[in-house]
């Protein structure tokens, strides 16, 4: 697990990448904690055959670290309970290398399934399925928090689902599907000036659909002035008003916004294993790589973003400075200082 992270930090593209990089600086294993050697097949042999639950486990418990660790977050809305972001993102794979990963005709891939903590930007629930697995299944493996809310797209529309998670006292915002159809009981004032076109007490018109979810679900029509558009929203919270339902909603963006920087900055894109073992070891390593910078950034209150943090340590990972000492942001010298005009003045 030591070398994988100090591939994941590093920006390693492949297995022999890493260990070129690390074989150079032997010397230093112990300093490293990589014990007396590493070599390219005990690492693949690792890959292969350690099972995957034990990085799963323990990203769990660096999730819950994580998460209390963060005291005072930045966040929008102003609700009590937490508020999560629920989505998945398909990562592609070569269908040729990856021969269980069929997903397309010539395409392979495997889906990572999250719920986002959308107060402390840690993701509190990550799992890896075939690419062919719904959406609306990871439902089924959730504990929904009382008044939590969980905000989702219309691939988790199912009443049956909807109606366990407002049986365990939590609320969720959602988008209805076109064909979805209810039936209105009454009406609330709309605050037009706002965008908010209507906001209705509704309940499902059907026999079956209704009796999947029997009680009464609110509805709200707003007009985004910035995009141009109109978004109807459901859910089963009638407390907030109808602007922090479109506002909650504009939340789910934020597990979008992870799902590109996880892709971008940790290496979940390019795999060093062939086995499905070995990806899902590599994905959960991950998850625990940026679990450890969160804590990091969170415990040395340091100005630095996690990207940032990254970056710093990508090319300080071989340095015994303090991370306090590292990671002390500093104002850069702006442009337009005149002592730094000064100085290229005297130099030229």
């Amino acid at each position: 697990m030591m070398v994988m992270i100090f591939g994941q930090l590093s920006g390693r593209n492949s297995l022999r990448d890493l260990l070129v990089s690390i074989n150079a600086h032997s010397s230093k294993y112990y300093h490293l904690g990589f014990g007396k050697g590493v070599s390219r097949s005990n690492l693949a042999s690792a890959n292969e055959t350690r099972d995957y639950r034990i990085y799963q486990s323990l990203a769990e418990e660096m999730i819950a670290s994580a998460r209390a660790s963060i005291k005072n977050p930045d966040f929008l809305p102003d609700v009590d309970g937490n508020v999560y972001a629920l989505d998945s993102t398909t990562i592609d794979l070569c269908l040729s290398v990856f021969w269980w990963a069929g997903f397309r005709k010539a395409k392979g891939g495997i889906k990572l399934h999250t719920l986002y903590d959308v107060r402390t930007s840690i993701p509190c629930y990550v799992r890896l399925t075939d690419a062919l697995t719904h959406d609306v299944k990871a439902l089924d493996n959730l504990s929904f928090e009382p008044s939590g809310y969980y905000v989702m797209d219309k691939a988790y529309l199912d009443f049956d689902r909807l109606y366990r998670v407002h049986l365990a006292g939590a609320y969720y915002v959602t988008r209805p599907k076109d064909n979805a159809r209810f039936k209105r009981r009454f009406s609330s004032p709309a605050d037009k000036e706002h965008g908010i076109i209507c906001d209705q007490t509704v309940v499902l018109s059907g026999y079956v659909v209704g009796k999947k979810y029997p009680e009464a679900i609110r509805r709200v029509k707003y007009f985004d002035k910035e995009l141009q558009q109109t978004f109807v929203f459901i859910t089963n919270n009638f407390e907030l008003t109808a602007i922090e339902i479109a506002a909650l909603y504009k939340q789910r963006w934020q597990v979008e916004l992870f799902f590109k920087w996880i892709k971008q900055h940790l290496q979940i894109t390019t795999f060093w294993g062939t086995t499905i073992n070995a990806v899902k070891c590599q994905v959960y390593i991950a998850i625990i790589t940026y679990t450890l910078v969160s804590i990091l950034k969170n415990k040395l209150k340091t100005g630095y973003s996690i990207y940032e943090i990254l970056q710093i340590l990508s090319v300080s990972l071989l340095d015994k400075t303090p991370l306090n000492q590292l990671l002390q942001a500093t104002k850069l010298q702006d442009e337009t200082d005149p002592d730094c005009n000064s100085m290229q003045i005297s130099l030229f």
